[in-house]
């Protein structure tokens, strides 16, 4: 099932997933029978024990005859929809087929009268494809529209057999906040961390992040470490594991199914096997905004406005020179709906902050990814160009903040305590990149609050259509080693007075290492 490595770097990403399915289908390992269904089917349907016919992601009814008494859901996330004001979406799993899944809302726990009827997407990974045997994973999602601002809600979810509006439920119920509407100027605080994966420390780091009680989380990418080698090979499934995904949702329910988790695409959610940009697993598990340029083929490119922040995610993937399995393959139209999506927030009244994430770092020091050339190239110019407040990426396995940056030098210095001030030209680049995973190091020493040890240059690379290449930097101003996240304090303003964002890095102690604050003349 392998790949000759003398293509290994040449092949794209729908070359490898045509070559995972053809090394299977050889080895027998793919059932020819093809199976019904419909992206909008709401329950499952009995089909014994047929299969795909390709691992592409299909919705359809579920196989077996099972009492839902006995089966509990797990893992809700929530997410946003296109309006935070007036759209939630909700999911969750369950370990086996059920019928007739739904959720109940309503703007008491105790009324739960409204239900809405849910689709079930069921995840087919075949043995070969990584460390398990035959495994089906049963996602559902129920889409809430025409809510109000600023209102909480309360919701169960269920099927037949398992109702939370039934005596004795109340443990499985839940709630969730809308965004407020246009008008309010009511402060808020969101959250942020990248690379994180099922471990004890997680969920020390998750407990920390569902104590700041945030209105949203930023997820920027390498969700799970489901794929492991996260090169984007044929070869790479052979330690994968979708297991891990169930272990993932279940240790980020506690924030995720009251805190919509919102989610960047990084190179270990390249997924081979489900589809041929890779992403089939992802658009199986999770329900994002779809209000990017092409929702079908690039799922994780999207935006969304919370108050007066407007948040930006996009799919580093595509312009990456350090890992190319995805390079290209929106063929530029993500760049340039990247330009006019910036431009209308950036005119858009009301919207004081515009902040971008994605998984690539375009400014980092460490001595594992370091800089990722791609995004220098074809992002970079339009943060610039648009004056946008706040970038914050994974990849890096660090926490790292730069002064504010212009052509890839430091425009000033933006010390630990310090304001940024957009309308003076530079943006204020977040690594935030140690969520979970493993840490990396720098090739200097750590630089961060309390512990400050400034050097005047950086020895580092950025990777670029050529390989590495070397520089010495003078942006990097806070660098910290160890777990951490950030949260994110807005304060909204009145017409012609000062809005701030003040941005706080916070380790796994609970310690501060960094502090922040980006002021803009609110309009």
């Amino acid at each position: 099932m392998g790949i000759p490595a003398r293509l290994a770097d040449t092949l794209s990403m729908p070359e490898r997933h045509e070559h995972l399915r053809r090394s299977l289908s050889r080895r027998g390992l793919l059932a020819a029978t093809a199976v019904a269904g419909a992206a909008g089917t709401a329950g499952l349907v009995a089909s014994g024990t047929a299969r795909a016919a390709t691992p592409d992601l299909v919705t359809r009814p579920a196989t077996e005859h099972v009492d839902g008494a006995l089966v509990a859901p797990f893992g809700r996330h929530l997410a946003y929809g296109a309006d935070p004001r007036t759209q939630m979406r909700v999911s969750w799993q369950v370990p086996l087929p059920v019928r007739a899944p739904f959720l109940r809302i309503g703007l008491s726990p105790l009324d739960l009268g409204h239900k809405v009827p849910a689709e079930v997407r069921d995840l087919f990974t075949p043995a070969g494809v990584g460390k398990s045997a035959d495994i089906d994973q049963y996602y559902v999602h129920a889409a809430l529209d025409n809510l109000r601002p600023g209102t909480t809600y309360y919701y169960g979810v269920g099927h037949d057999g398992f109702d939370p509006a039934r005596p004795g439920a109340a443990h499985t119920v839940y709630s969730f906040t809308t965004a407020p509407d246009a008008h309010s100027r009511r402060p808020f605080a969101f959250t942020a961390f990248g690379d994180q994966n099922p471990s004890y420390t997680a969920i020390g780091l998750n407990a920390l992040v569902q104590a700041q009680n945030p209105a949203f989380h930023l997820h920027a990418g390498d969700i799970c470490y489901a794929e492991e080698a996260g090169h984007g090979l044929p070869a790479d499934s052979s330690n994968y594991d979708a297991r891990q995904w169930d272990q993932f949702l279940a240790q980020i329910e506690p924030t995720a199914s009251r805190v919509p988790w919102m989610v960047a695409f990084g190179n270990h959610d390249m997924e081979a096997w489900y589809s041929p940009n890779g992403y089939g697993g992802n658009e199986a598990r999770f329900t994002l905004p779809g209000n990017g340029f092409d929702p079908e083929k690039a799922p994780g490119v999207y935006s969304f406005v919370h108050g007066n922040v407007a948040v930006v995610s996009v799919d580093a993937n595509d312009v990456s020179y350090e890992i190319p399995a995805n390079r290209g393959y929106t063929d530029g139209k993500q760049t340039a709906w990247l330009d006019r999506r910036l431009g209308e927030l950036r005119r858009t009244p009301g919207i004081d902050f515009i902040v971008v994430f994605h998984h690539h770092c375009a400014y980092s020091t460490t001595s594992s990814h370091a800089s990722e050339g791609g995004v220098r190239e074809q992002w970079v110019p339009l943060y610039e160009k648009h004056q946008v407040d706040l970038v914050v990426n994974g990849h890096n396995h660090v926490y790292e903040r730069t002064d504010p940056v212009v052509r890839d030098k430091a425009v000033r210095e933006l010390p630990i305590g310090g304001t940024h001030e957009p309308a003076r030209g530079g943006v204020v680049y977040v690594t935030a990149g140690a969520g979970g995973e493993s840490v990396y190091s720098f090739p200097v020493a750590d630089s961060y609050e309390g512990q400050e040890d400034e050097v005047g240059a950086v020895p580092t690379y950025f990777t670029g259509a050529g390989g590495k290449v070397t520089e010495s930097v003078d942006w990097s101003r806070v660098r910290y080693t160890g777990y951490s996240f950030i949260r994110v304090d807005v304060e909204p303003a009145r017409a012609g007075r000062t809005a701030t964002l003040t941005v706080r890095a916070l380790a796994a102690t609970g310690a501060e290492v960094d502090r922040f604050t980006v002021a803009r003349t609110a309009r």
